[in-house]
């Protein structure tokens, strides 16, 4: 599966930004999808995951209630509506996929070794 994600660019802080992530083929069905970000210096962690096809979401503490993942059945993608960014959230965000569906435990969802394709990443800055 191929992952290309776009959106990505400056913000001032308080802002909002939408990501997007288009996979090829159908990829999208019935798949579990989530976004990382990598800020310099920092390990890659994860932001949110979908189990797409009406399931569930999932979100780390940090960005409960600034963000959300949704898919977008028309457009054919997976997206990371952020608000009310902060400097803290500045990271190169990527989408990621995974060749097995979201797992019951919903940490597991959360973990970059549950994803097997990963996109190249589209920077965010917040300034």
């Amino acid at each position: 599966v191929q992952l290309v994600e776009s959106g990505g660019g400056l913000v001032q802080a308080g802002g909002s930004q939408r990501l997007s992530c288009a996979a090829s083929g159908s990829a999208y069905r019935s798949a579990c999808v989530g976004w990382f970000r990598q800020a310099p210096g920092r390990e890659r962690e994860a932001v949110a995951a979908i189990s797409t096809g009406g399931g569930r979401t999932y979100y780390v503490d940090s960005v409960k209630g600034r963000f959300t993942i949704s898919e977008d059945n028309t457009e054919d993608t997976v997206d990371l509506v952020m608000t009310s960014l902060k400097p803290e959230d500045a990271a190169m965000y990527y989408c990621a996929w995974s060749l097995w569906t979201c797992a019951t435990v919903d940490m597991l969802n959360l973990r970059a070794n549950h994803y097997t394709s990963w996109g190249q990443g589209t920077q965010v800055t917040v300034s």
